[in-house]
C-alpha cells in the first residue's frame, strides 16, 4: 500500500524507514527535503541514493491537499481553499503584517461544536483531517508564497484557528505541531505556534504534557448560563473547570499567559456588567484578551458591537491591568475573517446538536 510521507512526524518517519531497512539519517534527509525545501518529487532529492529514490517511488508519495482556489483580499490577506477528498474542502488563511506572517490552519472538515456565532459550526461536521492534510496547508502556503527553503520566514507564526476544534483531532494535530517545531522541518518556535480551543479540558491537559505550545481559549462569555448558549461545549466543561485547566496549562506553557478570545456581540456579551464578570472570572489566570468584532455571515442572529462599545469594554479590562487588544478585521471581503471560514462539507448531519453535549463524547 502506498504511504503518504506527509502523514509522519519525525519519529514516525524514522520508524517507517527502519521498518523498511533504511538508516535514520535517510529519514532525516527526506524530512528536510519534504518540509524545509517543499519537494514532493523523490527524483529531485538529489543527495539521496538513486536506489532509495526508486524504492520510495514504489512505496510512497508526498501528497499535500490540492489547492482549489486562491483568493487575495484588498488588505493582503490570502485565503486558500484546499480539496481534502470526498467532496470536502477546507480553508487556510495567510495574514501578512509588518512584523510577522501568520498562517491560520484548519484541523477538521467542518466543526461539531456548533458555536452560535461561527459560520464553520453552522455547516456541520464531516471528519478529522489527517496529518498530511493539516501540515499540507503549511506546505502549500509556503509554495504559494514562494518559500522553498525553510530558512525563510514569510510564515513566522501558525495558529490552529481555522475550521474545526484542534483538540478534538488531538493525535493528528499534535503530530502536525511536532513537524512545525522540528528543526529538520519548519523550525518554528513554540511561542509562535498557537492552538485555539473552545475548552476541551482533558485534551488541554494532554497538550500541556505532550506538546505545549501557546494557548488561546475561545471564551466569548463571562458566565456559564450565557456560554452554554454561545459555546455548547461549556455544558460539558463549564467555566470553573476551564479556568482550572488554564492554570494547569501555564505550568508548562512557552508563554506565561493564556490568550482569551472574545467575540463582541451587540447586546449579548458586551456590557459593562459582562466586563466586570470577566474580571472576576479570570482573576487567578494570567491572561491577555483579544476582542474580536463579530464577523457576520448569512443567517447570523447577531450584530457586531459598535466600535465605541468595544473601546469601552476594552478600557474596563485595561484599567484592571489586563493586556487587551482588539483584532483587526482582516480579509472580510473574501470571507476570510475570524468566524467566517466555511469551506465545503459534504455531510452536514454529523453535528453534536443531535444529542445533548453533556451526555456524549466527541468522536472522530
Amino acid at each position: 500500500m502506498t504511504v503518504n510521507l506527509l502523514d509522519f512526524d519525525a519519529e514516525g518517519l524514522l520508524a517507517w524507514f527502519a521498518e523498511n531497512g533504511e538508516k535514520p539519517f535517510r529519514a532525516r534527509q527526506v524530512l528536510r527535503w519534504m518540509h524545509r525545501s517543499g519537494v514532493a518529487d523523490f527524483d529531485a532529492m538529489t543527495d539521496i541514493a538513486k536506489s532509495l529514490r526508486d524504492k520510495l517511488k514504489a512505496m510512497a508519495v508526498v501528497l499535500p491537499p490540492t489547492v482549489v482556489s486562491d483568493k487575495l483580499s484588498d488588505d493582503g490577506t490570502r485565503k486558500f481553499l484546499l480539496d481534502v477528498g470526498g467532496n470536502n474542502a477546507v480553508e487556510t488563511v495567510f495574514i501578512p503584517e509588518d512584523d510577522r506572517g501568520t498562517l491560520c490552519i484548519s484541523t477538521q472538515a467542518g466543526c461539531a461544536l456548533d458555536c452560535a456565532f461561527c459560520s464553520t459550526g453552522k455547516q456541520g461536521f464531516n471528519r478529522n483531517l489527517t496529518v498530511a492534510e493539516i501540515i499540507g496547508q503549511l506546505w502549500r502556503a509556503n509554495q504559494a508564497l514562494g518559500v522553498v527553503h525553510g530558512d525563510e520566514r514569510v510564515i513566522s507564526n501558525v495558529v490552529m484557528m481555522g475550521m474545526g476544534e484542534p483538540l478534538a483531532n488531538f493525535d493528528n494535530t499534535v503530530a502536525a505541531l511536532r513537524l512545525m517545531l522540528d528543526d529538520h522541518a519548519y523550525g518554528l518556535s513554540r511561542r509562535r505556534v498557537t492552538v485555539s480551543t473552545s475548552g476541551l479540558v482533558p485534551a488541554m491537559d494532554r497538550l500541556r504534557d505532550e506538546c505545549p505550545v501557546a494557548l488561546a481559549v475561545s471564551l466569548h462569555a463571562p458566565n456559564d448560563a450565557l456560554r452554554d448558549q454561545l459555546v455548547p461545549i461549556n455544558q460539558k466543561y463549564p467555566l470553573g473547570d476551564l479556568m482550572a485547566a488554564c492554570r494547569r496549562y501555564l505550568e508548562k506553557a512557552p508563554r506565561d499567559f493564556v490568550t482569551f478570545e472574545y467575540t463582541m456581540l451587540d447586546g449579548v456579551n458586551d456590557s459593562d456588567a459582562h466586563a466586570r464578570e470577566l474580571l472576576a472570572l479570570v482573576r487567578d489566570v494570567p491572561c491577555k484578551f483579544n476582542l474580536i468584532p463579530f464577523n457576520p455571515f448569512p443567517g447570523a442572529p447577531f450584530r457586531r458591537s459598535s466600535s465605541e462599545r468595544i473601546r469601552k469594554f476594552a478600557d474596563r479590562l485595561i484599567q484592571a491591568g489586563i493586556v487587551t487588544t482588539t483584532r483587526k478585521t482582516r480579509g472580510d471581503d473574501i470571507d476570510a475573517a475570524c468566524g467566517q471560514l466555511a469551506g465545503q462539507v459534504k455531510d452536514k448531519t454529523r453535528r453534536t446538536g443531535a444529542v445533548p453535549l453533556r451526555f456524549q463524547e466527541l468522536k472522530p
